[in-house]
């Protein structure tokens, strides 16, 4: 037998032959024990990474959408006490209209603790001034009136309520009325 003939032998006796559906007989090579180990081995390191990866991602995912929740969990909490802080703004206006000091000093007192809690707790006020331009992504128009002055057509001529952030998002618009 010449060398290459041994060759093959050789490589036919580390296979065996096994039949398709045909009925042709195919050669299968057998696999040594640690190649087959390695084989193995290398397949579940690649299940274990992408297990380990989709982990990942979840805990990340689910970190932020935490983060989103804090962020807004005293949403409701605080567009109830919205409406308090728009009574404290007019039962100022009104007292400012007596003499009595004490009296204002104590409201003013109350009122900017209150503001000063829901400031803590991530309120902001929406800044809409008389004679910015309006823009509907940042305040809600009641009405449209007159314009007292050519300067303020299709601009704010008042602020009826005022609006309210909490982080990035409007939780309250202002109300305003625009000139026309």
């Amino acid at each position: 037998m010449t060398t290459e003939n041994t060759e093959i032998d050789k490589e036919l006796d580390d296979a065996t032959l096994e039949n398709n559906a045909n009925g042709e007989q195919l050669i299968v090579e057998e696999l040594s024990l640690e190649e087959q180990l390695t084989k193995d081995m290398a397949v579940e390191k690649d299940k274990f990474l992408r297990l380990f990866a989709e982990f990942e991602n979840y805990k990340r995912r689910t970190a932020k959408e935490r983060m989103e929740l804090f962020k807004t969990a005293n949403q409701e909490v605080l567009q109830a006490l919205l409406p308090v802080m728009d009574d404290f703004d007019r039962a100022l206006t009104e007292i400012k209209k007596t003499d009595d000091n004490i009296l204002i000093q104590g409201v003013e007192l109350i009122q900017e603790k209150l503001r000063n809690t829901l400031i803590s707790k991530g309120l902001e006020e929406v800044e809409v001034k008389i004679g910015d331009i309006f823009n509907a992504d940042f305040a809600e128009a009641i009405t449209q009136i007159p314009a007292p002055s050519p300067n303020l057509k299709g601009k704010i001529v008042d602020v009826i309520e005022k609006g309210y952030k909490l982080g990035d998002k409007i939780i309250r618009f202002p109300k305003v009325v625009i000139g026309n």
